[in-house]
């Protein structure tokens, strides 16, 4: 089956809207339009009768899972008691973007389709604020035991699926997971590789951060200010995001870890599943201890976040368009407003 796009007809998005209307009635479609209404198919038979299909068939699962719950119960010991502090003070501390912001809006759109082509749509997390409050209301809710957030009655958690969609790379193969390879080239190696530079440049960059080593901002802004292969600048460009973005584990630097991750990718491995993975395990040590550093991307998570609390009756029909991004619409639609923590806490 191929992926592509074909803009409903009036017909259908008439029909559409009443099958999602006649569903939502029955309370079966709940949390599966963000997760399916982001695809689109062509077969022999119309992508209407896949997406309906789609629909119904996910709103079985949500029954079924139901049914399972209640009949077996939790996958937990009878008698399992959390023990977790009152409250977590998790640190959210972000290296500074700006600069990484600058020199994308300082692109033509040739280069920007060129990073869109194969890095998908990391760039759009570069306008997505890290609203402290939020965030930390938000880890009171993550549950280590069960690794989702909790609200109310209501089991939260982002999905391979969910983030695949929101990165939207066409390199991703979902069933090419990233792990790291027994034979690991040399970090100055895969530095050379990935920027196209000698040794000799590499290794009189590269520095000691506690027990890792890495590579400054400084250093790649400059390869990227400079650099005549249009394609390697993009390169050094989304090891940057991968580095000070979705890893920034240390400050103002690109680690080997990430670089071996990012080197890679140009096996069209997915690294969604390892994102997501670093999500939980701070996420989890951190409401664990009390408190802790958030060593992921923060930007990604509250995307998700706001991607199920906002309107979609606006974006049903859009989603089919060749140019939708799910990530650009969720900046776009999403105004930060300055809501104190308890505020949060209470609402959630």
């Amino acid at each position: 089956m191929t992926v592509v796009v074909t803009p409903l007809s009036g017909s259908e998005k008439l029909r559409l809207r009443e099958v999602f209307a006649s569903v939502q009635d029955s309370r079966s479609l709940s949390g599966y339009i963000r997760t399916y209404g982001f695809v689109r198919f062509s077969s022999p038979c119309s992508h209407m009768e896949i997406l309906l299909d789609k629909v119904e068939g996910n709103a079985n699962v949500h029954r079924w899972s139901e049914q399972t719950q209640l009949e077996k119960g939790d996958s937990l010991a009878v008698g399992y008691m959390p023990e977790l502090s009152g409250y977590t003070r998790i640190s959210v501390t972000q290296n500074n973007l700006q600069e990484l912001k600058e020199t994308w809006d300082q692109w033509g759109n040739e280069t920007k389709q060129l990073f869109y082509g194969n890095y998908g749509d990391l760039p759009y997390l570069l306008d997505v604020q890290v609203d402290e409050h939020l965030f930390q209301a938000l880890v009171l809710f993550w549950n280590p035991a069960y690794s989702c957030f909790t609200f109310r009655e209501v089991d939260l958690v982002p999905t391979v699926e969910e983030y695949t969609t929101l990165l939207c790379c066409p390199r991703f193969q979902v069933d090419r997971i990233y792990s790291r390879a027994a034979n690991v080239p040399t970090f100055w190696k895969k530095l050379m590789a990935i920027t196209g530079m000698s040794e000799q440049w590499i290794t009189a960059r590269i520095k000691e951060k506690g027990e890792c080593k890495c590579i400054s901002w400084d250093a790649l802004k400059g390869l990227i200010l400079t650099h005549p292969d249009e394609t390697k600048k993009v390169d050094v460009f989304a090891l940057s995001l991968y580095g000070l973005m979705v890893f920034p584990r240390a400050l103002g630097y690109v680690d080997e870890a990430t670089t071996d991750l990012f080197h890679r990718l140009s096996k069209r491995v997915t690294s969604v599943p390892v994102i997501l993975a670093e999500t939980f395990r701070s996420l989890g040590t951190c409401r664990k201890a009390g408190a802790g550093k958030f060593i992921s991307c923060a930007q990604l998570l509250l995307a998700w976040f706001y991607s199920h609390f906002r309107l979609i009756d606006r974006v049903i029909c859009r989603v089919f368009f060749e140019d939708y991004s799910p990530l650009k619409d969720i900046v776009a639609s999403t105004r930060r407003v300055d809501v104190p923590e308890e505020n949060w806490i209470a609402l959630l």
